[in-house]
């Protein structure tokens, strides 16, 4: 094929500019996958070994050379950029909806932009924009949201009629559109030769590439990386990166020590045409038809057109291994529906020839989320891989930030929502993994409105209140693989159309969860929280307090029975973990966390614990079921069922005691309930959690108890002000910047991670600041609902975004939560957030495009709290976390 000839063109040309390459590597070429003769040995030893020579192995070899870091060898099985990189399509394209993801494609396209200048190797560059083409108003919602994301990061970005898209593309056929976004900065490159260019560079810094040359299993001794056994000997080394692309699973697998990558390949089809009687343009617009499942990009004259099928075909799920990836069979009858769609949305093309079918394998992840970061179980083993079919696209971001992070111990954004340690062990089933890409291939064309769930790999962690919850109308969602119940349709409701109610706008849901909080308000409620995480950590002597009182910036130097809400603070003084801490003992503690937090937290302790045999951390969460009783009735049911008086004066605030409920003994109740409404949790060892539910809900009966959701105790806890971990709360904000100052003890006698970070916040001022937002021109029938992500405007200027929302059933308002930034106008630089530059502004939140007026608040609405206490003991009672 011609982009086969091209590619080996530069190849040679990028070799032949450089002598110290041919050095290195054999000059004899073949298309056989056997291995060569190595003039040059490899080394004993370096500080980093890179496995992949595609885009995301020469993005991290360039990015660590260029901070400095030189001792590198970049190992490939085969020939650089000859795996799923010289396939890519090269369309570097920044409209993502995920934060992290834009920030890394748009890092992306100013990299490539002056890789060219910079090595001299030609990328084939060429700034063509792109059209995302809207065939539904749903989709064009999504649209509007991208778009305002866009244009605060300073992205040119437009919403454009129908007509607009046939002036930029004459060949659209725009008869079934409702609109467009146009990104005009959007790009074309050569995948294959952007990766040349980047190991140009690296090579030059002194990085050793070696192809031909396969990794077989990473050593690791006393949880830290070793060296690397490779088929040409052994290297010692200090950090192994796997960049080994739709490889890494097995990889991971290898060693003795598994690290689980869960990807899985997908066939991923394109065709390529012969040039149109007149050539197309080289500046034509991208065209992305998500409704039509495909993309169209001009190609030499031609075009190069591919999509996501609605029925994708997983391979390599026996995990066959192969150097190169050869051209797999062409399928014309899978690639018909996809064929059809572009000669609808392009009715001129039906004459062209068709040069050929391209079939090549893709990796996509169990949240079409990339994976990067460093093994929760061998220190020094980064990843990076999974790239969802948007390789090029995050190859210069991802590169950079991986490179930050190994070389700076954090990478300069939240990269949370990347993280290898979102996943947990129960991910990396082959069979799980077939199953989830299946499902993750088609959605990378559908439209995903708030709240949506993955169908596949369900019902995989389930409390043993699962069957008793599912049988009384419990709608499910996931997280880390736990099944958590959103809400509980009422008997007699259309069960159909709940369950199939998609949108931006009121959610069919919206009265039950009403009723639901209302009952949480008035009466008593249960939830079943047993997905959250659970550790037990203990010791002979003081070790586990001394430790525990040096990760943790609350006192937890406490009374036996005390509860204390706590951050988990890094050097900078950010969150890590959001969690409370109940100690048991003198010498025992009992943590809970976030659900997603069972893997990262477990990681981040286990390296900072000190090693001694007479100091254990154990993971309880699958022995104990948790349900939350919440509401001014609670404190009822639990007495009637303990024969214990549960009132304030025997049960404060934020306790923690062994308790029997009904037959069951040896239950941990605790007064907090994740919302600062009146209630209790209880821990109950899960052979007992059907029975104490039964006495629970039986004992309620009289005073109207009720099942609730997740989705009820959201709308709680932003209406009281409440941050969660994960989405209000991350690696990058203090607890100076939310407000909670309070959980933090600068002065408790002893030294804490974060202190000194605090304490220079707590003499400098802060540069952002947790707000609250009440919509005020918003009608919640009518208008557009804000989820989580839209931008915050202060007399006119973006300052923010939103990072949750809900709608207050009390306040008849939504509620949204965001942090403020202060920028200066001339300059943009970060200035000190006051609060009177929270309380002086006039607000808007931007919804799609539409700016509503909003009231900020840096305090709760103090009649919402039912129970008047102190302050401080409402506030510590109230933490959430989802």
């Amino acid at each position: 094929a011609a982009g086969m000839f091209l590619r080996l063109l530069s190849d040679m040309q990028w070799r032949a500019a450089h002598p110290k390459w041919r050095r290195m590597t054999s000059s004899q070429r073949s298309t056989s996958t056997t291995a060569e003769p190595h003039p040059v040995s490899l080394p004993a030893q370096a500080q980093v070994v890179i496995c992949g020579g595609g885009i995301m192995g020469t993005s991290v070899a360039y990015h660590l050379s260029k901070m400095g870091w030189k001792d590198i060898v970049l190992l490939e099985q085969g020939r650089l950029a000859a795996g799923t990189t010289r396939f890519c399509a090269g369309i570097v394209s920044t409209a993502r909806p995920v934060s992290i993801e834009l920030k890394m494609a748009h890092y992306s396209n100013k990299l490539y932009q002056q890789l060219e200048q910079e090595t001299g190797v030609q990328t084939g560059y060429v700034k063509t924009g792109s059209i995302s083409l809207a065939q539904t108003q749903d989709r064009l919602i999504s649209l509007k949201r991208i778009a305002s994301s866009l244009n605060v990061m300073g992205i040119p970005c437009e919403i454009i009629s129908p007509k607009k898209v046939v002036q930029l593309h004459p060949l659209i056929n725009i008869h079934d559109l409702v609109g467009a976004m146009y990104v005009p900065e959007d790009a074309l490159v050569s995948s294959a030769n952007v990766s040349l260019a980047l190991a140009t560079t690296a090579s030059r810094n002194g990085v050793q590439i070696h192809e031909r040359t396969s990794v077989s299993h990473v050593t690791v001794q006393k949880g830290r990386v070793t060296g690397v056994e490779t088929d040409r000997g052994r290297i010692q080394c200090e950090y192994f990166v796997n960049c080994a692309g739709q490889w890494a699973y097995e990889l991971g697998h290898s060693g003795e020590e598994p690290v689980h990558i869960p990807l899985h390949a997908c066939e991923h089809f394109y065709i390529l045409t012969h040039p149109l009687q007149e050539p197309l343009s080289s500046s034509l617009p991208t065209v992305v038809d998500p409704d039509g499942r495909i993309y169209i990009r001009n190609w030499q004259g031609g075009i190069l057109s591919g999509g996501f099928e609605k029925n994708p075909k997983p391979l390599f799920t026996e995990g066959r291994n192969q150097l190169e990836i050869q051209n797999l069979q062409e399928d014309w009858d899978h690639f018909g529906p996809l064929l059809s769609a572009l000669l609808r949305r392009m009715p001129g093309l039906e004459a062209l020839q068709i040069m050929q079918l391209v079939n090549c394998p893709e990796s996509f992840t169990p949240d079409m989320r990339c994976i990067m970061g460093e093994s929760p179980t061998a220190r020094g083993y980064f990843v990076l891989a999974g790239m969802n079919s948007a390789g090029i696209s995050y190859g210069g971001g991802a590169g950079k930030y991986l490179a930050e992070w190994m070389v700076n111990g954090y990478p300069s954004e939240n990269v949370w929502p990347l993280d290898l340690k979102r996943f947990g062990t129960l991910q990396s089933s082959r069979t799980f993994l077939r199953h989830r890409v299946m499902e993750v291939m088609p959605l990378m064309c559908d439209l995903k409105v708030p709240r949506w769930d993955f169908q596949t790999g369900r019902q995989l962690r389930t409390s043993p209140l699962y069957d008793r919850l599912d049988a009384q109308g419990a709608r499910w969602m996931e997280k880390h693989g736990f099944e958590r119940v959103k809400y509980f349709v009422p008997p007699g409701k259309d069960l159909l159309d709940l369950d199939h109610s998609k949108t931006f706008y009121k959610p069919d849901w919206f009265d039950i969860v009403g009723s639901e909080v209302k009952c949480c308000k008035e009466a008593v409620c249960v939830i079943d929280m047993s997905s959250f995480t659970k550790f037990e950590i203990s010791s002979t002597g003081d070790q586990a307090l001394e430790s525990l009182q040096y990760l943790f910036s609350n006192d937890l130097d406490v009374p036996v029975g005390h509860v204390v809400h706590t951050g988990m603070l890094n050097e900078k003084g950010g969150y890590e973990n959001d969690c409370s801490i109940a100690r048991l003992s003198k010498r025992s503690f009992f943590m809970i966390s976030p659900t997603d937090q069972q893997v990262h937290c477990w990681a981040w302790l286990k390296n900072r614990l000190p090693d001694d045999s007479n100091l254990t951390m154990e993971d309880v969460t699958w022995k104990y079921t948790a349900l939350n009783l919440i509401g001014p009735r609670a404190v009822d049911v639990l007495s009637e069922l303990s024969y214990a008086p549960m009132t304030a004066e025997h049960f404060p605030s934020l306790f923690c005691k062994e308790m029997s409920v009904g037959y069951a003994n040896g239950i941990r109740v605790m007064s907090i309930t994740h919302t600062g409404e009146p209630g209790f949790v209880l821990y109950i060892p899960i052979e007992y959690a059907l029975h104490v539910y039964n006495e629970v809900m039986n004992m309620g009966q009289k005073y109207g108890i009720r099942n609730a959701g997740y989705y009820a105790l959201r709308s709680l806890r932003i209406e009281k002000f409440f941050a969660f971990w994960g989405q209000d709360l991350d690696a990058f904000t203090t607890p100076m910047e939310c407000g909670r100052e309070f959980q933090v003890k600068l002065e408790k006698g002893m030294q804490f991670v974060g202190q000194e970070a605090l304490l220079e916040q707590k003499q400098n001022g802060v540069y952002k600041r947790f707000t609250m937002f009440i919509l005020e021109d918003h009608d919640t029938d009518m208008d557009l609902w804000p989820w989580w992500g839209e931008p915050i405007f202060r007399n006119g200027r973006y300052v923010g975004k939103t990072t949750s929302s809900a709608y207050s059933y009390t306040l008849e308002r939504h509620v949204c939560l965001g942090f403020v930034h202060h920028f200066d106008e001339k300059t943009g630089e970060e200035l000190v957030v006051t609060t009177d530059f929270i309380n002086q502004g006039e607000y808007e939140i931007d919804i799609a495009g539409q700016r509503f007026q909003a009231k900020a608040k840096l305090y709760p609405f103090s009649s919402l709290f039912t129970q008047r206490r102190r302050k401080d003991e409402v506030e510590l009672s109230g933490y959430q976390r989802e």
